[in-house]
């Protein structure tokens, strides 16, 4: 404990030292990036940072718009111990003459941005140009669910895991973990190849759930191992309540690898990456949960508050250390582009909604919280199709499964987001009642390369501009 707070006092030294040269001379921001399941985070990244070099679709971004903005550029990132996020592979992928979707990140990455420019204020001008390095941190939504486990012992997350479990919306994904379980003696002595067999199975159920597009799964090593996969510190599951603690017995010694956990992988992520943010970015598939029924709408909306109390301002239990807080999030809606944009200020509303009370709270501890729906690379375009004596506000691109080109209408979003989620509750599966049965998504290809796109124009998209007016733009004032 003694050299923890040592090492947690050398660090705020070091970070103070950092904070006064960069504020003198050349200052950086670190902008964090996750999402939730399937919500686009690498193309996110991607197209953010090929929109900040090449600016002609950022007229939203003020300094931009103002003419202050005199150049962009790739820099070495300053963490040599951290993978650098691969733009090149990326852009590649969604600018080939077949363009896909690129894999996403499983680990944390980072890539470094220069961006000299121009003071608004005609007094800071006479000093000269000023360049803002922006540190963008990308790493999985999934780990970052886990920090709601610190501070929350066994017992209790045990207690939550079952409960959601054993919920209709998940009991057929989780029943072969579940049929073992309820095989099992948690007061029994250890048996390793039992607690191998236990964990494995716990682990596919979260893999069948981050797939059929649920969000608050932890831990998030389970579904994102890394140098973990096969180690004591992911060989273990919930189990329930029980009046025993044998000593040597399975329920006493999965307590001991959930608290080796916390220790050893969620809090180190905290204080090595999390703590040193300054700006964020939550990046939501509302779409996806909202066609997928009421049950995926409850899970997205608990993931979302476990998400925001993660951003205490100060950082929650290590902050008073560390004397550092993260002052901005954007919640984002993602995929935008998959309706008309008739429809975006009810998918805003929609977001608005569900993060009404848990965003109240972070305000008044004082982050600013925007919400907004965005498509950071744009996949369709929008048209009037006639049918039934209307015109139906469509979306045309070509869709992912077979490539081929269509036009359709998705269907209105619901215009009264409370109730909505007055219907949205996690024993509820979909029904033909939910949303009146009328929402289709689909979901498209990148977009093809453009004969008509002019020189200077990044990708496509819906608001990226705007979001990062609000991520960035204080700080090229």
């Amino acid at each position: 404990m003694i050299g923890g707070l040592i090492d947690d006092m050398m660090r705020a030294v070091e970070d103070a030292r950092d904070s006064a040269t960069e504020a003198l001379f050349e200052p950086t921001l670190r902008l964090g990036v996750t999402g939730l399941s399937r919500a686009g985070k690498t193309v996110f990244i991607a197209s953010l940072v090929a929109n900040l070099l090449a600016r002609g679709r950022m007229s939203r971004l003020k300094a931009e718009a103002e003419g202050r903005i005199g150049a962009v550029a790739l820099r070495p990132q300053p963490d040599r111990d951290v993978p650098r996020f691969d733009f090149e592979s990326h852009m590649a992928a969604l600018s080939a003459p077949e363009p896909r979707w690129p894999q996403g990140t499983r680990s944390i990455a980072q890539l470094r941005l220069s961006i000299r420019h121009r003071s608004a204020n005609w007094l800071e001008r006479m000093t000269g140009d000023s360049t803002l390095h922006l540190d963008i941190v990308d790493y999985p939504g999934e780990w970052l669910l886990d920090l709601a486990l610190i501070g929350q012992d066994y017992a209790a997350w045990s207690d939550r895991a079952l409960a959601l479990a054993r919920a209709p919306l998940r009991a057929p994904l989780a029943a072969p973990w579940l049929a073992l379980l309820d095989a099992a003696d948690p007061d029994a002595a250890l048996d390793e190849t039992q607690a191998r067999a236990l964990s494995a199975a716990y682990a596919d159920y979260l893999k069948r759930a981050k797939a059929a597009g649920l969000s608050g799964l932890t831990p998030g090593r389970f579904l994102l191992p890394g140098e973990l996969e096969g180690s004591p510190a992911l060989t273990f599951c919930p189990l329930p309540a029980g009046s025993k603690r044998r000593r040597g017995g399975m329920r006493a010694e999965f307590e001991r690898r959930y608290d080796a956990y916390v220790a050893r992988v969620a809090k180190p992520f905290f204080r090595d990456h999390f703590a040193r943010i300054d700006r964020q970015v939550v990046l939501v598939d509302l779409l996806g949960a909202l066609d997928a029924g009421p049950g995926a709408v409850a899970d997205l909306r608990d993931a979302m508050t476990a998400v925001l109390g993660c951003f205490r301002p100060g950082g929650g239990w290590l902050a008073s250390i560390l004397g550092r807080r993260i002052d901005r999030i954007l919640f984002a809606a993602t995929k935008a582009d998959h309706v008309h944009h008739v429809q975006h200020p009810r998918l805003t509303a929609m977001m608005q909604a569900m993060l009404r009370e848990s965003v109240a709270r972070a305000e008044f501890r004082g982050a600013k919280v925007e919400t907004m729906a965005i498509a950071a690379l744009r996949a369709t375009v929008e048209q009037e199709v006639a049918r039934d004596g209307r015109q139906l506000p469509c979306v045309r691109g070509r869709l992912l499964e077979t490539g081929r080109e269509a036009a359709l209408f998705p269907g209105d979003l619901p215009d009264n987001p409370a109730a909505v989620l007055a219907q949205a509750r996690e024993d509820a599966p979909p029904g033909a009642g939910w949303l009146g049965g009328e929402l289709d998504l689909m979901d498209f290809a990148p977009p093809k390369p453009s004969a008509s796109a002019r020189a200077g124009d990044g990708p496509p998209h819906i608001r990226l501009d705007r979001a990062a007016e609000f991520l960035l733009g204080d700080r090229l004032a």
